[in-house]
C-alpha cells in the first residue's frame, strides 16, 4: 500500500508566481501543485497537496496527518515565525517532517531567521524555489524506506 504524504502550505503560497519581486519565482501554485503531484505519483506515494491562509485548519490538517500520513511537508509561509500551535501539532505526529521554503529564509528579514517549525523537522529544505518541493518529496520517499 503506497504511503500517502501530506504537503501542507501556509498563508499566501497561493500567491506563488504573482510576486512581482519574483521572491517565489514566476511558476503558479497550481502549477508547483500539479509538478508535485506528478512526482509525488512516479515515487509510489499518495499525495494531499493543500493550502491555507487559517493557522487552525493547518493544526487541523496536522492533526489529521496523525492518522492517515506516514509524512509531512510543510511550508507554513509566514506562521514558521509565529506558530506555537503549529509546532505543538507537529510535536505530536510520529513520522518524518520536512519543512520546506521557496525562498532561503536566512537570506531575507532577520525575524525570519528563526523557525519554530524546525524544532519539529527532520530536516529543512530551503532557497531552492520549486525544485525545493521536489526535493522533499524526494527526501521524505528516501526516509520512508529506511527501516523504523
Amino acid at each position: 500500500m503506497p504511503h500517502t504524504v501530506y504537503f501542507l502550505n501556509g498563508p499566501n503560497a497561493n500567491l506563488y508566481g504573482l510576486d512581482k519581486s519574483g521572491t517565489y519565482g514566476s511558476e503558479s501554485f497550481a502549477s508547483i501543485e500539479q509538478r508535485c503531484q506528478t512526482h509525488a505519483a512516479a515515487l509510489g506515494l499518495n499525495l494531499e497537496f493543500r493550502q491555507s491562509n487559517h493557522e487552525g485548519v493547518l493544526v487541523d490538517w496536522i492533526q489529521e496527518a496523525r492518522l492517515n500520513a506516514s509524512a509531512i511537508i510543510i511550508n507554513a509561509a509566514g506562521l514558521t515565525y509565529s506558530s506555537v500551535p503549529i509546532l505543538d501539532a507537529l510535536m505530536a505526529f510520529d513520522g518524518p517532517i520536512i519543512e520546506a521554503h521557496m525562498s532561503n529564509i536566512w537570506k531575507r528579514e532577520s525575524f525570519r531567521h528563526h523557525s519554530y517549525v524546525s524544532k519539529a523537522a527532520t530536516g529543512v529544505i530551503a532557497g531552492l524555489g520549486a525544485l525545493g518541493y521536489r526535493l522533499a518529496l524526494d527526501a521524505v520517499a528516501e526516509l520512508l524506506e529506511q527501516p523504523a
